[in-house]
């Protein structure tokens, strides 16, 4: 049984991850008539998806009694404001970090973009360092060294003056490579900060997650107020919403929570074959349906270093007759 979970799990995350990047740069370079639908309304409606997916599972959690949910979420939420307020950093940065994932894969290609993303492991291992004071052996700094060149390798400018001239025309890879890159940093900042608080309170998973929606949708609004304001008023807020947007917003939105949910079943290692496999399936499905991605030797040998980095970051050692303290 723990085996079947085990490959459910591993199955669930390369579904997850492969097909969330590549719905999402579909649907930002797909040419249909009338308006494109805006990112800032799709992030906002995929946090109050979150939310009402949360509240559900605390009613499930909750023996499905609707007093005990009333309950749990009035003494854990409303009658401790300040533990509440403690989510609006990170959830202020998951906001801004979803917006632009939507900015990075309608200016790189999913392949491209699922490598580089990769960074999010140094970002969140500096991070847990500085801020959790995390000791790294000497396996995961290496590793960090491989993925820091992978990446570079990756990024490497292709020498096709055909290639750089389709990819100006879909939009520039500079602007979608500093867009990833920040997503990266914040991704980082916003995990280890969400762990931090995690592990200084006994709150549920659940009901911290209905914290970070709560201002994620706050945050989100502004940001259509302030970005989309006019488009909005003019062509309404679901402007451009088709059947392919709606799979991107439920993927976006529940995402987070089924690895969450999954994670205690998925070691270090599967977590390293699901992304090694996610990486492999988005060059494919690129390369081959999208066909906005031709890859090169220097890409290949930057995926793999990616991928090597991901599984030698998980790697842990036991020497026999060594104990390690928890």
């Amino acid at each position: 049984m723990s085996a079947n979970l085990k490959y459910l799990s591993l199955g669930i995350l390369v579904f997850q991850t492969t097909s969330l990047v590549l719905t999402m740069r579909y649907s930002r370079t797909l040419k249909e008539e009338g308006p494109r639908y805006l990112s800032s309304t799709a992030v906002v409606v995929a946090e109050l998806l979150k939310i009402m997916a949360c509240i559900f599972l605390v009613y499930k959690d909750s023996k499905c009694s609707l007093r005990a949910l009333n309950r749990v979420l009035h003494d854990e939420i409303l009658n401790k404001p300040m533990e509440t307020l403690k989510l609006a950093i990170p959830s202020g940065i998951y906001t801004l970090q979803n917006n632009l994932l939507y900015v990075a894969l309608s200016n790189l290609d999913a392949a491209t973009y699922q490598v580089t993303y990769q960074l999010k492991i140094l970002t969140t291992a500096l991070f847990s360092v500085s801020m959790l004071s995390k000791k790294l052996g000497v396996y995961q700094w290496l590793s960090l060294v491989i993925l820091m060149t992978g990446v570079a390798f990756v990024q490497w400018p292709s020498d096709s003056q055909e290639l750089d001239s389709k990819e100006l025309s879909a939009g520039s890879q500079f602007v979608g490579l500093m867009a990833v890159l920040t997503a990266c940093f914040s991704s980082g900042f916003a995990g280890v900060y969400f762990e931090k608080i995690l592990k200084e309170t006994k709150q549920s998973v659940w009901i911290r997650n209905i914290q970070l929606g709560f201002f994620g949708s706050i945050f989100g609004l502004m940001g259509v107020y302030v970005y989309d304001g006019e488009l909005v008023s003019k062509n309404g807020f679901f402007q451009g919403y088709n059947q392919l947007t709606w799979i991107v917003v439920v993927l976006q939105a529940l995402g987070g929570l089924v690895i969450a949910a999954v994670i205690k079943y998925a070691d270090n290692i599967l977590k390293g074959f699901a992304t090694s496999l996610s990486i492999i399936l988005s060059t494919l499905i690129s390369y081959f349906w999208l066909q906005d991605f031709v890859p090169t030797s220097v890409f290949f040998l930057g995926a793999i270093l990616v991928i090597t980095a991901t599984f030698l970051y998980g790697y842990d050692p036991k020497p026999a007759g060594n104990p390690i303290k928890a």
